[in-house]
């Protein structure tokens, strides 16, 4: 079998590296691997790469930044000639951003059968452009993989045959485990002069956060709480950086010395630093997911959540951006209120295989 794996932004990176595992130890499947080069600096990107194990991709398409239009036309334009020269029997897209849509359609065009990895999954937040690539995505798969039985629910509710849904487990924890060891390593506690436990980790991203300045404000009103208790590490999205250095928001900013701004960090790093952390704040999907396996007490910081088993075990909580609301989850998360979750349903590491079980039929 000759199946094309599609990667393009950092949260793909994850997904994709245990099946590239996974594959390389069967004998009757050919993978390629295309990078559509959404994301593309070394700490997004290649750092990634050499970290994971993961192969030099076959093809990188280059395809850079720009809007949401540009960018999906772009990877769409330079994926069709890909496909056709090495016509797969399945493409394989992961996760949620333009790229996977973006090669979705073009496969289904050309008749070639899709899989998605990471299925099912609903915010219920049309504004939010994942959430747009997650449901046109499933709507034209062949084989759709999920992470947690709501994304089964889900995609039998949007009138999905049965037959075309799988519950795999979650491929981004295969990888967490093969590297928890491996993470310990890192020397990224000490670099940042971190002793113990006792400091928090955010992450800020979503447009809705970071672009609107009294959103924003709100996020930091409660940081400045948190920053008087412990050090808060914030290692800065691209994106973000640009929104946090003008204005009174880059003043307010300054003053909070307990709050360090960083670099993108490595995936290893990142991962020791999220496994010490004494609490997590974001507004990212993966990281609920994460959190839920290393322990760690997370708050979501938006209205909703795609990923609703991290909230239903109590690992995270779903506090918005209200600085009242996530204060008070902050102080009873820190003052004994949270307590260890339960491991969701086949997050076993073993995720990759069963997909690649179900493709090889």
């Amino acid at each position: 079998m000759k199946v094309l794996n599609v990667v393009g932004a950092r949260p793909n990176f994850m997904k994709i590296a245990p099946l590239m595992t996974e594959y390389s130890q069967r004998g009757n499947v050919h993978a390629m691997l295309v990078h559509t080069g959404q994301h593309y600096d070394d700490k997004m990107s290649d750092l990634f790469f050499n970290e994971l194990e993961i192969p030099k991709p076959d093809v990188n398409l280059e395809v850079g930044s720009g809007s949401h239009a540009v960018q999906t036309a772009e990877i769409m334009q330079r994926f069709e000639p890909v496909l056709t020269g090495y016509r797969p029997d399945v493409v394989v897209v992961v996760g949620d951003v333009n790229s996977t849509i973006a090669c979705g359609l073009v496969a289904v065009k050309l008749g070639i059968k899709l899989a998605h990895v990471e299925a099912g999954l609903r915010s219920g937040d049309r504004t939010m452009p994942e959430e747009i690539n997650r449901v046109l995505t499933d709507s034209i798969s062949d084989f759709l993989f999920c992470t947690e039985q709501s994304g089964v629910d889900n995609l039998l509710l949007e009138g999905i045959p049965e037959k075309k849904i799988f519950f795999v487990g979650n491929v981004m924890i295969d990888t967490l485990l093969k590297n928890k060891a491996k993470a310990e390593r890192s020397d990224v506690l000490s670099q940042l002069h971190l002793n113990g436990s006792g400091f928090a980790v955010l992450t800020l991203h979503r447009p809705s956060n970071v672009d609107d300045a009294s959103v924003l404000g709100g996020i930091l009103d409660a940081l400045e709480v948190i920053e008087k208790d412990m050090p808060i590490i914030f290692p800065v999205h691209p994106r973000t950086r640009k929104k946090l250095g003008s204005g009174s928001i880059g003043g307010r900013i300054e003053k909070m010395t307990n709050l360090r701004l960083t670099e993108p960090l490595g995936y290893l790093d990142f991962l020791k630093l999220m496994s010490h952390a004494r609490i997590v704040l974001t507004d990212s999907g993966g990281m609920q997911e994460e959190t839920t396996i290393l322990k760690v007490p997370c708050l979501t910081l938006r209205e909703n959540t795609e990923r609703p088993i991290t909230a239903e075990i109590g690992s995270n909580r779903i506090v918005g951006t209200d600085p009242a609301k996530i204060i008070a989850a902050y102080r009873h998360a820190v003052n004994g209120g949270w307590h260890e979750p339960a491991t969701p349903p086949l997050w076993d590491g073993r995720a990759a295989q069963r997909i690649i079980d179900i493709l090889l039929g």
